[in-house]
């Protein structure tokens, strides 16, 4: 009897240690569960207070100073730029450089200068109107020349270019591709019969638009620039030797802007991996 009564006890007793070693298990996943959930609701309102960062961002609207020669490859940057910082606007202003680094230094509320040449960014530079160390050695391009598509042209090559009897290059006083062109025919000793037959355009895009329309017989541009038609053709690059340095183009924040974080962001955007992308995409070398 008194067996039976102690086995009965024993039993008992296995049973009320078995149910209370579920609740501690039920409470350890109640438990875990709640430490899951808790940590899910801080990232969320980590993510949730970002967001709120971005959209409480004061817009603003920056202003780009770039070559002429910039133009396709910034207006396809600037949508991607603005769909990562959707507070900044992004307008941009294009003309030769040499003009572009006179209306700064006449009080262009520009925010940043992208130039097709190291001279006008360091004649900037010299009068603190750039930040020094902000400039950075954006991309690099070819000087070409082209003529007409579907005419039969007799000039081939920079050496030939005098059977031209209309030439097209850039001002070489304020257009760099024209201050290029006017150094590749120093080089060869012709330039200043190039000049009694040449047509000096304000900007690069106005070379390539008069040989691309006929107008001109040949002109010197920036391969990038030849890319962007179809109705004209490269006929030579720049013969080795005649241009001292490579074709680079700076970007700088302008001293006196006033949105410098804004600028600072596009600059350092500009220098990423998807925009050296589109950037080659137009013929430049990304540097």
């Amino acid at each position: 009897m008194k067996k039976r009564i102690l086995s009965l006890i024993l039993v008992i007793s296995m049973m009320i240690l078995a149910m209370g070693c579920a609740k501690k298990s039920d409470g350890g996943s109640k438990e875990d569960g709640n430490n899951s959930n808790n940590t899910n609701q801080l990232e969320n309102q980590g993510n949730k207070e970002t967001d709120s960062e971005e959209t409480n961002k004061e817009p603003v609207t920056i202003l780009v100073a770039a070559a002429a020669s910039m133009q396709p490859s910034l207006e396809e940057l600037k949508l991607m730029f603005q769909d990562k910082y959707p507070w900044i606007t992004v307008e941009g202003t294009y003309d030769s450089s040499g003009k572009l680094q006179t209306q700064i230094e006449e009080g262009l509320d520009a925010d940043v200068f992208l130039s097709a040449a190291m001279k006008q960014m360091n004649a900037l530079k010299e009068n603190s109107m750039v930040e020094e160390e902000a400039i950075v050695p954006l991309l690099e391009n070819k000087v070409v020349l082209i003529v007409p598509e579907n005419v039969e042209s007799k000039v081939t090559s920079f050496d030939d270019i005098l059977n031209a009897e209309k030439i097209a290059i850039g001002d070489p006083a304020s257009v760099p591709a024209g201050q290029y062109a006017k150094e590749i025919f120093d080089s060869l000793g012709i330039f200043h019969k190039v000049e009694e037959k040449a047509s000096l355009g304000t900007n690069v895009t106005e070379v390539l638009n008069w040989v691309a329309e006929g107008s001109a017989d040949a002109g010197v541009v920036y391969a990038t620039d030849a890319a962007t038609t179809d109705k004209v053709v490269v006929v030579a690059n720049a013969p080795d030797g005649t241009l001292k340095d490579p074709v680079i183009y700076p970007i700088g924040i302008v001293s006196a802007s006033q949105k410098k974080e804004a600028a600072k962001l596009y600059v350092e955007f500009l220098q990423s991996e998807d925009a050296k992308a589109i950037f080659e995409k137009y013929g430049f070398l990304a540097k």
